[in-house]
């Protein structure tokens, strides 16, 4: 990443008004409905939210998480990053070491065979906000063709397709993708957001050993199901469906289209997180929240 990290600060140097604790979380998304919490589901965020509720039951209002990305049903993670505030009274409770206890006493009320673990925890440096503060997210996507030997083991994480696929035609395309554009095309509307985002990379290569190919995709943010869609558009070009002079034109169509099948979540897994150096952190929030605010898009050609 190309974050500072922030290191853990004693009790007595921590704001007395709360203390902004910063997570870094993996899971495992195959039964999950995703990360958001939802009312009768089992979500990431829920399932986390009860344990820290659990946690400081007797030290006033439980904490809410907020992420850095909302991954959607089946989708994994091993560089999920997630900040929630606490109390002085809630960070007291935890004893001297303070995140280090938040990360023992969460993993083991799920227990050694979670599908959610708190790999980490410390206290973040000032203005750090894990949603708004980011400046991109990678995702990896994993698909293995005919070339690549099945294996049952990793079926959960893996999509199988049943022809070989041409990864160099997939890569070339791939590349002439990146740049800043409305991606309309590749996304699931949502009302009052914005489908302008800058795809930063977007590259596919052939796993050394395994043969399952893998996509590297980041940009500053991504819109609903966008990176499945990417997928999908890809393996449409390496089955030879589809050129990548179709599919930059699809792009600048702007409109959905049934033109390739957007990908499996299960193949999905959001793997790291960056962030701007620290004395950054409250002015990218800043710039972020500004962004997202409901407008009327304008295309980047306008």
């Amino acid at each position: 990443m190309s974050e500072r990290r922030g290191s853990a600060l004693p009790l007595s140097e921590t704001r007395i008004s709360g203390t902004r604790i910063r997570l870094d979380i993996a899971y495992d998304g195959t039964a999950f409905a995703g990360w958001g919490r939802q009312p009768a589901l089992r979500t990431v965020q829920g399932v986390l939210e009860e344990t820290l509720a659990t946690i400081v039951r007797r030290h006033g209002e439980p904490p809410r998480l907020t992420v850095a990305g909302r991954t959607d049903a089946g989708v994994h993670a091993t560089g999920q990053v997630a900040h929630l505030d606490l109390t002085a009274a809630q960070l007291a409770s935890l004893k001297e070491d303070g995140p280090a206890a938040l990360v023992r006493r969460v993993n083991g009320i799920l227990g050694l065979d979670s599908d959610v673990v708190v790999r980490g925890a410390r206290v973040a440096p000032e203005g750090f906000d894990a949603r708004f503060s980011a400046v991109w997210r990678r995702y990896e996507y994993r698909v293995a063709d005919t070339a690549a030997p099945r294996d049952p083991l990793s079926r959960a994480f893996v999509v199988t397709h049943p022809v070989l696929l041409d990864v160099d035609a997939m890569a070339a395309a791939a590349s002439e993708l990146v740049g800043l554009h409305d991606w309309a095309a590749f996304c699931r509307p949502r009302e009052g957001s914005t489908t302008i985002r800058t795809l930063q990379e977007f590259a596919w290569r052939r796993e050394p050993g395994t043969g399952v190919l893998v996509a590297t995709v980041r940009a500053d943010a991504f819109c609903h199901s966008m990176v499945r869609a990417l997928v999908g558009a890809s393996i449409a070009v390496g089955a030879a469906r589809l050129g990548g002079d179709d599919v930059r034109a699809l792009r600048d169509a702007r409109e959905r289209t049934s033109a390739f099948i957007v990908a499996p979540a299960k193949g999905l897994t959001l793997v790291e997180v960056g962030y701007p150096p620290d004395g950054e952190l409250a002015a990218r929030a800043l710039q972020t929240r500004a962004m997202r605010e409901p407008v009327t898009p304008r295309h980047p050609s306008d």
